[in-house]
């Protein structure tokens, strides 16, 4: 399998895949572990990858156009025969399970874009992300140590990586054993509902995905309204 991730703080992957089962699995030549930084695919002297919100807002959101550049820049497939999945690892993401790692370990290619900062261009999920994922009902500074959960769940579900194939029947939360479909909480919808809404920054337009008109008229009241409205249908399942 060939796992590449994309991220703005790549240091932060030192030391969790140079270790242990991770380390093994590479040095048996049955992973490969790619981290990029994002900001090689900034175009200004600042190698800026990020921009404020439309619509007002705080924090700052990562850029469309830079993720579709870092993207475009993988052969993706790598090949017609061989299956592979794009991954947005986000809050507002459909939980992970160790079903979902199952299935993602019998893939041949995992890209992983780890948000920051206060979020991830909308257009991310809806056109380069095959589907967003959260490893669980809090809040993280960004989405790297997610990935480096992802990575390790899948990992170690690769035939060959451990040295006892039955061990994985017998874990807890296996597919055979004791999975349960993730099930939202109370709390969790709450928070999804006062908070979690689409977000976007420049580029205005993009390909031919645009930023929703009423986030840029200027109009406070009517986009409070938008806001309200699809942040009810953050939680897409793809």
């Amino acid at each position: 399998m060939k796992i590449d991730i994309l991220t703005i703080f790549p240091d932060m992957f030192k030391g969790p895949f140079d270790t242990s089962m991770l380390k093994k699995a590479k040095d048996d030549n049955l992973v490969e572990i790619n981290i990029h930084d994002l900001r090689a695919w900034s175009k200004d002297t600042h190698k800026t990858v990020d921009d404020r919100p439309y619509g007002g807002g705080p924090g700052m959101i990562i850029r469309v156009d830079i993720v579709d550049r870092a993207i475009s820049n993988f052969q993706f497939p790598i090949s017609k025969k061989e299956k592979g999945r794009i991954i947005l690892l986000s809050a507002k993401g459909k939980i992970f399970t160790q079903k979902k790692a199952l299935e993602y370990s019998k893939l041949d290619q995992l890209i992983l874009i780890a948000g920051h900062y206060e979020g991830v261009d909308e257009r991310v999920a809806e056109h380069l992300a095959d589907e967003e994922v959260s490893i669980g009902e809090y809040v993280l500074t960004g989405g790297e140590l997610p990935a480096m959960v992802l990575v390790d769940t899948v990992v170690r579900l690769i035939p060959g990586v451990l040295g006892n194939p039955q061990s994985l029947s017998e874990e807890s939360f296996s597919p055979i054993t004791n999975h349960q479909p993730a099930k939202l909480t109370k709390l969790r919808l709450s928070l999804i509902t006062s908070t979690e809404y689409p977000q976007y920054t420049r580029p205005e337009n993009y390909k031919e995905w645009k930023v929703p008109d009423v986030l840029l008229s200027g109009n406070h009241k009517e986009i409070e309204k938008w806001k309200v409205e699809h942040a009810r249908k953050s939680t897409r399942k793809k």
